[in-house]
């Protein structure tokens, strides 16, 4: 389970938010560029470091401003899908997945089997020796995602994974995704700026404006919005969704 706690003064806004989320949950955080999402993200990975909040991981503090904690990002076991995804592009399906049990010191035999598995669960077994730079977005797409499971982590961060991939395959991916993360049964962290990414993978969704949230509760309560386009401007989609609900908003 997470719990967190982030202020973190930015440019533009202050950054302060709250959340908690339970193994085997998505949270996704919706907002447009600029609304503090991928921020978050870089504070729970310890990738940046908040200006006073506290984080919990599995009843592990990595943080408190109060206690003077900060665990660095090699120390959190926290894995974490990036945008661009950041494979290595001079290796291979194989060597990037296994990247990460490598730097752990785990022998080879140990872990071919494994990788293995995670290449036939996520249907990339015939690439296996190819290069990624050889591979299809959403083959890259779910490289990324092995290589960031693999190694056990505590909780996922997931920044705009699917932002690469044309449409057909954004909606292939998405059910795919949303599987792969329940089942991983850790917390879960996506970002985007897309509603039905939103309302496809997450259990959770909390609206992200300047750093605040403006509006939270369950992906479900997001289909009521059927006169909201999919795509749509995420200040639309919240500015419907008080009105449609009553919510009241600073």
């Amino acid at each position: 389970m997470l719990y967190a706690r982030l202020v973190k003064k930015l440019r533009d806004f202050l950054l302060d938010v709250e959340l908690t989320v339970n193994p085997g949950e998505v949270l996704v955080l919706l907002g447009e560029n600029g609304s503090g999402k991928s921020t978050v993200l870089n504070l729970l990975s310890g990738l940046l470091g908040p200006d006073e909040g506290k984080i919990i991981l599995n009843n592990s503090e990595l943080f408190s401003s109060e206690k003077g904690i900060f665990f660095p990002p090699e120390e959190r076991n926290i894995g974490y899908v990036f945008q661009n995804y950041a494979l290595f592009p001079h290796m291979t399906v194989f060597e990037n997945i296994s990247f990460g049990l490598k730097m752990r010191k785990i022998p080879k035999n140990q872990f071919n089997g494994e990788v293995d598995r995670f290449l036939e669960n996520l249907g990339i077994e015939h690439v296996k020796n190819e290069r990624v730079t050889n591979l299809s977005g959403g083959q890259r797409q779910r490289v990324a995602l092995a290589r960031a499971l693999i190694v056990k982590p505590h909780m996922l961060l997931l920044d705009e994974p699917l932002t690469a991939l044309d449409q057909s395959a954004r909606d292939k991916i998405r059910l795919e995704l949303r599987e792969h993360l329940v089942n991983s049964k850790q917390p879960s962290i996506l970002v985007t700026h897309s509603l039905k990414d939103a309302k496809i993978i997450g259990d959770k969704v909390m609206m992200l404006e300047k750093g605040k949230v403006v509006w939270s509760g369950k992906a479900n309560d997001l289909k009521s919005l059927s006169n909201i386009p999919d795509e749509s401007p995420v200040h639309v989609v919240s500015e419907e969704y008080i009105s449609f609900s009553g919510i009241a908003i600073d």
